[in-house]
């Protein structure tokens, strides 16, 4: 099976709970314009087969025993079928498995085979949440942890006061 990487980092702790491998994921249905990673919508990506990327990630089982792998983009619900046989091998390794997205796909079968999700909060400039509601379900009734990010944008969702009381 084939997978479209744009890359790997390693060694991260800013992408999950812990010492992690980053996956970056090529693609993604949005075009957003604070877009993190930029460089994973258009090109094709780097191709990869599932043991490829299982292997690079147990070189480093003794960095990430403690954390895990996150599966990150570009957006990887839209890659499924791999992210389940890469996903079913780490576990398999007993590697912890976090999933970042835009939360706007719910695949039920995808919930259910990782640990824990990432859900980046896509311009919101308000507080209405309706839009995650499918997704925040599934994963409630599935008991996985979720944790959301939303980028602060001055004057647009946010201002001086409100990012110096998420520093704190």
């Amino acid at each position: 099976m084939i997978g479209y990487v744009n890359r790997v980092i390693d060694h991260s702790l800013v992408d999950g709970p812990g010492n992690r491998t980053a996956i970056f994921f090529q693609g993604c249905q949005f075009n957003c314009r604070y877009c993190h990673n930029p460089e994973t919508l258009f090109k094709k990506g780097r191709e990869v087969t599932v043991d490829e990327v299982v292997q690079r990630c147990l070189r480093y089982r003794g960095y990430i025993r403690r954390g895990g792998v996150t599966l990150s983009g570009g957006e990887p619900f839209l890659q499924k079928a791999f992210c389940l046989a890469l996903i079913s091998e780490l576990k398999r390794e007993n590697v912890n498995v976090a999933i970042e997205t835009n939360g706007k796909i719910t695949d039920e079968d995808l919930i259910k085979a990782a640990d824990s999700f990432i859900v980046d909060v896509k311009n919101q400039e308000t507080d209405d949440l309706s839009a995650y509601e499918e997704f925040l379900s599934v994963c409630e009734r599935e008991n996985k942890s979720v944790t959301l990010t939303n980028v602060l944008i001055p004057e647009v969702n946010g201002d001086k006061t409100t990012e110096l009381k998420t520093l704190k």
